[in-house]
């Protein structure tokens, strides 16, 4: 069966360096980073005469869920040509959602392929500490308020998509170390495989 991937979790616990090397280690992947449209999404704030925050009122309502929807669309297409599609996006609003989960994976059965939630789990202080040292303008707001910014974001597992009687619906990445990321990312692996099919 095909596999629909999401790398999720909040803001820069580690997502992108997990999901590509996921995305080395597995064959037939197709690999998308929601941040790609983040080009055309700063387009729009200067088109709106908008400052550029991604946090703000007019960005939430304007621009995020349309990122969504387009990277969900081009992943189905792609799952037309490859065995697995792997995305690279917090998808904080949707993985709470349970009606959304349910609509997308209705949508996957008719490309016979199931969804795969890995949950990145990164310690708050690991968390802020990683968005200084990337030095990211998409961050600016968040450093600048960040007991605002951290109050509003969820970082707990989202055990509700666990079903138990299936083994790889949603699995959970620990990140806080390089020893927590090894051990992860070796699991991860021999999970996805197996149930590809290909162990």
């Amino acid at each position: 069966m095909k596999k629909l991937i999401l790398v999720t979790s909040p803001p820069a616990s580690g997502k992108t360096y997990i999901a590509k090397k996921l995305a080395e280690a597995l064959r037939h992947v197709v690999y998308l980073d929601k941040d790609t449209l983040i080009k055309l999404s700063k387009q729009i704030f200067v088109v709106a005469g908008e400052e550029y925050n991604r946090s703000s009122d007019f960005f939430n309502e304007n621009i995020r869920d349309y990122e969504y929807e387009t990277i969900v669309e081009i992943a189905m297409e792609a799952l037309n040509y490859d065995d697995i599609v792997l995305i690279n996006a917090p998808f904080t609003k949707e993985i709470r959602d349970l009606n959304y989960i349910k609509k997308l994976k209705v949508a996957l059965k008719d490309k016979n392929a199931s969804l795969v939630i890995i949950w990145v789990e990164t310690s708050i202080e690991v968390t802020r500490q990683r968005m200084i040292e990337r030095n990211s303008d998409r961050d600016t707001w968040k450093l600048a308020n960040w007991n605002e910014y951290v109050t509003g974001i969820n970082f707990d597992v989202p055990i509700a998509l666990d079903d138990p009687c299936i083994k790889d619906d949603l699995l959970i990445f620990q990140n806080s170390s390089e020893e927590e990321f090894e051990g992860s990312l070796t699991k991860t692996i021999d999970i996805l495989e197996e149930s590809s099919g290909r162990k």
